[in-house]
């Protein structure tokens, strides 16, 4: 495989199969809680503990495609650091919904919240990556690099909001 191709991912890749970690992680917790309740089906009725983490689980799968879309699509067209810091945080604050859901429900919000922001900043830098290329093509003009370098100050900025 060329090198300048992986360079250009590595990154994202990274991130991903962190994901999937997490993703695992996440599925042997209602595994775990199932067989705690000796339950023999992972249908949503049973012990209160087991329906949290089910549904905290289900949470995070639900929203999991959005995210990897506009997490590569971000990547790719705009920032490849700037889309590998976001990922990470995303990540994080999945991690933080999850445990939070498992304890009162008010906790879980901040998680929640925090993500919502951070797929609407991959979103943005998706599409910003997409109005450059458009620019590209119709006047000739790249503005790759200051799309670049202004997503990479707005995703530090992500830790402040």
């Amino acid at each position: 495989m060329n090198q300048d191709i992986v360079g250009n991912i590595v990154l994202l890749v990274i991130v991903t199969l962190i994901s999937v970690v997490q993703n695992i992680f996440f599925a042997f917790k209602v595994e775990h809680e199932s067989k705690t309740h000796q339950s023999k089906s992972f249908l949503r009725h049973g012990t209160v503990a087991f329906e949290k983490v089910y549904t905290a689980n289900q949470n995070c799968v639900d929203a999991y495609p959005t995210f990897l879309a506009v997490f590569w699509c971000a990547g790719i067209l705009c920032s490849q650091a700037a889309a590998a810091f976001a990922g990470l945080m995303y990540l994080f604050v999945r991690q933080k919904y999850f445990v939070g859901y498992l304890g009162e429900n008010t906790q879980s919000t901040p998680g929640y919240i925090f993500g919502k922001r951070i797929i609407f900043f991959l979103f943005a830098m998706s599409v910003a990556g997409i109005l450059n290329h458009c620019l590209v093509i119709i006047y000739g003009s790249d503005m790759e690099h200051n799309i670049s370098w202004l997503s990479k100050i707005l995703s530090s900025l992500l830790i402040i909001a």
